[in-house]
């Protein structure tokens, strides 16, 4: 790791389009939505103090979060001192005091798609996934806060995918979000509301439209488009529409049945009060968006490149 270097500039196109979309899933500006405090609560109430000299690597680019051969992946929110971003060696942003960093690997067991080295002394918490789950029972609110983090880099890929033109390659496909003992237990919390059914080819939700419900599929298959390409295909199991409730802000993208479809709807007051209750539905959740931002910056390389 010594040949990492701080001081280097941005690689010139195509590799830099490439390498921006990469890092848009690691590192954001601060949302308005993140709340320092309650990161700092979240990770005291199950996480461990760690130390990393000037020069010492946190995690390293495409370094697995599960397997043999892995560390075991970790998430850090840093306590002191500054953390160095950077793909293929070269630097492309900071972390701060107050942050939170490496959570994709934590929350849906991605690869690490940056390095992160401290640039000098510092002081980190950190919470493995046991810890994570943990500290989640303990404080259910910090998913939420979270999630709004996250929406906003989703929307940012999104916005950029847009305006990139078609989306290249094959539409990512989602399902089994939600396993089996979350979903019944989700279904037996929603009793009272009938599933609703949507015949193949019939229009869900548009983009830039208000966002009422959030939806969790039961059977069949939903094609998510953004613009004119479908980018992805959500399956039974799998869940769509959450962001708008999350940020209350327009739809970013449209959904419509490509097969028949029996659709759960979720309502934003039952949608915060399941997060707050059931800290296994946040978690899922936080799983779909983590998985969909590192599939939109795939595709949105692809589009740049």
């Amino acid at each position: 790791m010594d040949d990492l270097d701080f001081s280097a500039k941005p690689a010139s196109r195509p590799e830099a389009a490439a390498q921006a979309a990469r890092a848009a899933a690691q590192v954001t500006a601060p949302s308005p939505l993140y709340q320092p405090a309650l990161a700092l609560e979240f990770f005291r109430s199950a996480g461990t103090v760690e130390e990393k000299p000037a020069g010492k690597p946190i995690f390293s680019e495409n370094e697995k979060a599960g397997g043999l051969f892995s560390k075991g992946a970790r998430m850090y929110l840093l306590l002191e001192g500054e953390i160095g971003l950077m793909i293929q060696n070269k630097f492309f942003g900071v972390i701060k005091p107050g942050q939170v960093f490496g959570e994709l690997a934590v929350i849906a067991g991605l690869p690490r798609s940056a390095t992160a080295m401290a640039k000098i002394n510092c002081r980190l918490l950190s919470l493995d996934e046991k810890q994570f789950h943990a500290a989640l029972e303990k404080k259910p609110e910090f998913a939420l806060m979270l999630m709004g983090t996250m929406v906003q880099r989703l929307r940012e890929s999104i916005a950029r995918l847009g305006a990139a033109g078609k989306a290249q390659g094959a539409p990512a496909e989602r399902s089994d979000i939600l396993d089996r003992k979350t979903l019944a237990s989700l279904r037996g919390e929603l009793a009272a509301q009938e599933p609703a059914g949507f015949p193949a080819g019939k229009l869900i939700m548009s983009a830039g439209a208000v966002g009422a419900f959030m939806y969790v599929v039961l059977e069949g298959h939903v094609a998510i488009s953004v613009g004119d390409s479908v980018v992805e295909r959500v399956g039974s199991g799998g869940i769509f529409g959450e962001m708008a409730l999350v940020d209350r802000a327009a739809r970013a993208a449209s959904a419509k049945a490509e097969t028949d479809c029996k659709l759960l709807a979720i309502n934003r007051t039952d949608f915060l009060g399941l997060v707050k209750a059931k800290p296994a539905f946040g978690a899922s959740l936080l799983k779909s968006i983590a998985v969909r931002m590192q599939q939109l910056a795939q595709q949105l390389a692809q589009a740049q490149s």
